[in-house]
């Protein structure tokens, strides 16, 4: 594994792509909240959601209309599992998603650290059809 500077909780800051047509899009709206964690036993975790979510109509935890539930998931981010940490790139292998099509693949992020920030990039990623290079910026809390 690589210099492991990537360790410890990271607080959301920015997340965006810019389309092919130079077009700036916020996948959860222009103030997103979330975290990031690494640990040094390889594991990591991420939670990013919109900062504008609607309660539920009802506190049960199960229940809520079909429309409330599909808000929900259009507006939040969530997985976990192991990475590998390189010179230049983190890959998240993941095991548990809110977007069932995400487990057991693994998701490539470069980084790059400025000051007490961390700069996730993606690889082109399908975003409303069309491929995406995010940009996810992080602040060490």
């Amino acid at each position: 594994m690589a210099n492991n500077n990537i360790i410890g909780t990271w607080r959301l800051v920015s997340y965006f792509y810019i389309d092919k047509n130079g077009e700036t899009g916020y996948p959860l709206g222009p103030n997103p909240k979330g975290y990031i964690t690494y640990t040094e036993d390889g594991y990591m975790s991420v939670s990013m959601s919109a900062s504008d979510r609607p309660n539920r109509s009802t506190d049960d935890l199960l229940d809520g209309t079909d429309e409330e539930k599909i808000a929900e998931a259009a507006t939040y981010i969530s997985y976990c599992g192991k990475y590998d940490l390189y010179d230049d790139r983190v890959v998240h292998k993941i095991e548990v998603a809110l977007f069932p099509n995400r487990v057991g693949t693994s998701q490539t992020r470069y980084y790059k650290f400025e000051d007490d920030k961390v700069i996730l990039t993606t690889p082109p990623i399908s975003i409303h059809n069309m491929p995406q290079v995010c940009t996810i910026v992080w602040e060490r809390t």
